[in-house]
């Protein structure tokens, strides 16, 4: 399949490892993509997808998504509606990540724990890489590149280009999808931004 991606989607998935890498996580996920196509907006690469998140206003507001994914990351990945149902249920998720915060070291929930007994552990495991050299996939990544690959097959696409990425991101359900349409990024938007005027 990836043959089929540009030089841009293939910077983003090279860019989601990279940015993975850098956090420390055990494996890239849809997240690390997300990043990884904000980052572009840096490099002049991209086209589609920088015009699109551009458009959109998500450019703008790039600080405030990415402080949404840390957010959920520290939540241990649960979205907000998901916060919002415990609470519904009297669970204050806030105290509880506190507490687990002040008992094993801040970020623990995330995987990237500074400080606490737990350290040691996640030192070992942190940036584990697969038999390659190189970091796995979660398989919420992995969906999204299938379907990217499915969203261009679909739209008779040739090729795998970055839009197809971050349209594939906010059709899968979670953090990620719950974060952009927060910042104004659906799919519905996207696709009137991207093909207006397409037959």
């Amino acid at each position: 399949m990836f043959e089929r991606f540009t030089e841009e989607s293939r910077a983003v998935v090279l860019g989601a490892v990279e940015r993975a890498a850098a956090a420390g996580a055990e494996k890239v996920d849809d997240g690390h993509l997300l990043l990884a196509l904000l980052d572009q907006l840096d490099h002049g690469v991209g086209e589609r997808a920088a015009f699109v998140l551009t458009a959109l206003g998500a450019a703008d507001r790039r600080a405030s998504i990415e402080g949404a994914l840390a957010d959920a990351r520290r939540r241990g990945g649960l979205s907000q509606a998901e916060t919002e149902a415990l609470a519904g249920l009297g669970i204050d998720l806030e105290e509880i990540v506190a507490r687990v915060e002040e008992v094993h070291g801040a970020g623990v929930l995330a995987g990237a724990g500074a400080g606490g007994a737990g350290d040691a552990g996640r030192s070992a495991r942190k940036g584990r890489r697969n038999r390659l050299g190189r970091l796995p996939f979660t398989r919420d990544a992995k969906e999204v590149l299938a379907k990217s690959l499915r969203i261009a097959v679909a739209r008779r696409d040739r090729v795998i280009a970055g839009h197809h990425i971050l349209l594939a991101l906010t059709v899968r359900p979670g953090v990620v999808a719950e974060v952009l349409a927060d910042h104004g990024v659906t799919y519905g938007e996207l696709e009137r931004v991207l093909f207006a005027g397409a037959t």
